[in-house]
């Protein structure tokens, strides 16, 4: 069955399940852990989200994440790889209603993790950006239930304007 999209309103408890799920891991990565940040919507007080805590991890060593797959996989994560994007690597936790998801780069990968940092901290700094992003994908879950790739394609515009406002914004 396709992944069901739905978009909720922000829950508190985000923040806590996250904290968990960082006790879960940071033994995980040991040494080769450089930081360890909530990013996404559910990151972001008051946003409108589906429910996926969103992981971004820097680490030291990428042949060192790999190395601990099976470690990961006994937590409940796919271990996707690069997943589309170079440089990453990819965890998923959930299957297609998925709970958690994990973005690790290299700790030196900056366009990767400033983008993902500085989309978080400018919504979470300009609420009203934040309540127009989730208006957007409240009505995108309804018209798209379970076409991921139109739901994605829909917010694309929006997120590619976001990300750039974001950079621009993050860099001042």
């Amino acid at each position: 069955m396709p992944q069901h999209i739905i978009v909720k309103p922000y829950n508190p408890d985000y923040p806590r399940l996250f904290d968990m799920e960082k006790e879960r891991l940071v033994p995980l990565f040991g040494d080769n852990l450089f930081s360890i940040e909530h990013i996404g919507s559910t990151a972001v007080a008051g946003l409108r989200s589906k429910p996926i805590i969103d992981i971004l991890v820097a680490v030291k060593s990428l042949p060192l994440v790999d190395e601990r797959q099976a470690d990961f996989e006994k937590l409940g994560y796919e271990y996707l790889g690069e997943f589309g994007i170079k440089g990453r690597r990819y965890l998923r936790k959930g299957g297609d209603e998925r709970t958690h998801q994990i973005h690790v780069f290299r700790f030196d990968d900056e366009h990767n993790l400033i983008r993902h940092l500085a989309v978080r901290d400018y919504l979470r700094a300009h609420p009203a950006v934040a309540r127009e992003y989730g208006e957007l994908k409240s009505a995108l879950a309804l018209s798209h239930p379970y076409d991921i790739d139109g739901y994605c394609e829909g917010k694309e515009a929006f997120v590619s304007y976001l990300e750039a406002q974001a950079l621009a914004w993050y860099r001042q």
